[in-house]
């Protein structure tokens, strides 16, 4: 039986109009959002409307750039100082700088990163993988310590229905360039990226996620026992992927790759 738009769009759930939907200059964006980390590089404490100034481009046109890559800049918080790092000793070179690098497909690029939460006087972790193309969270673990076991787990999990990605990327804390961790990655025949030192808007992706994340989950203290908190950031993240509306893709993660399929199909 021959696929229609309509039922392509019932299989996919999202509206029949959606399947036309294009996402506006993904490329011109991408290369935009290079030159705003570069800019950060040496001025990493310029706003939106500085970078505008510093790039000669309208301050909408980076503020919006911004908001779709997550990328901030460092602030002073209360009397702690922001130190400019030295010259980083990079372990493997930010991939996701290079301007025809960008996230074409599901499962193309994947970032890594972690959290803490504070939980009755205790911290929490939560190590989470990012799909880059559809902002799926396609793999999670949480545990009471950030050892290379909190992001392997996280890494096997998105591995364990999922092909490969080409690219994982993180920043570089000792987990992520720690042996087991590098042997593991690069046994799937994965390509490793990684940021800069002390430069977080270069995994902005995972910045932004968390941001949002901890302020929709509230505060962690509400929960009795741990094991009710961690059946909680479950519910969470399967909240974030298939019913949240993502600001920049106008749907949830899940209903964006449902919608990304079923073109594939009418193409």
């Amino acid at each position: 039986m021959e696929l229609t738009k309509s039922k392509l769009a019932k299989q996919a759930n999202c509206s029949r109009s959606s399947l036309y939907y294009k996402k506006k200059q993904p490329l011109k964006d991408w290369r935009l959002k290079v030159k705003i980390e570069d800019a950060l590089h040496d001025h990493p404490g310029y706003g939106h409307k500085s970078l505008a100034d510093h790039l000669k481009i309208g301050k909408g046109k980076i503020l919006r750039v911004m908001k779709i890559f997550g990328l901030k800049p460092y602030r002073r918080r209360g009397k702690r100082r922001w130190k400019k790092a030295g010259k980083p000793q990079i372990v493997f070179p930010n991939l996701l700088q290079n301007e025809k690098i960008l996230p074409s497909r599901p499962h193309h690029i994947w970032a890594s990163d972690f959290t803490e939460f504070l939980w009755k006087g205790k911290r929490v972790y939560l190590a989470t993988i990012l799909d880059l193309f559809t902002r799926e969270i396609v793999g999670f673990s949480v545990m009471l310590s950030h050892s290379t076991f909190l992001i392997a787990n996280a890494l096997l999990m998105a591995l364990w229905q999922r092909p490969p990605p080409e690219l994982l990327h993180s920043d570089q804390g000792s987990e992520y360039t720690s042996k087991g961790y590098v042997d593991l990655v690069q046994l799937f025949g994965i390509k490793i990226s990684m940021s800069h030192v002390a430069s977080p808007w270069e995994n902005g992706y995972q910045e932004s996620f968390y941001s949002h994340y901890k302020v929709d989950f509230g505060d962690p203290n509400r929960f009795e026992s741990l094991g009710e908190l961690i059946y909680a950031v479950y519910q969470s993240i399967h909240y974030y992927n298939r019913d949240r509306i993502h600001s920049s893709l106008k749907m949830s993660p899940k209903s964006y790759l449902n919608h990304y399929l079923a073109m594939q199909k009418v193409s």
